[in-house]
């Protein structure tokens, strides 16, 4: 892999990993607000609905993750 390839996928590694540290917030934030909804809230629509939306964005981190750790491996290779 020639230098500019490289520089080329170290930023876009680096702008991942940003934006992964957006996502774990917004995660972090769903998961807050349903740890503080009342338990009766929690096991209803809106509840579940927060669940879902908490497994989704754990999903996506986990993409990322795999993204930049596929992104290092093909930079040292």
């Amino acid at each position: 892999m020639n230098k500019q390839r490289r520089k080329a996928l170290e930023d876009l590694q680096s702008e991942l990993e940003t934006q992964k540290e957006h996502l774990e917030e917004l995660k972090d934030e769903e998961q807050e607000y349903f740890d503080n909804m009342p338990e009766s809230f929690q096991s209803a629509e809106r509840g579940e609905k927060a669940q879902t939306a908490i497994s989704h964005l754990e999903e996506a981190l986990e993409a990322i993750e795999n993204a930049i750790e596929s992104i290092d491996n093909a930079i040292e290779n």
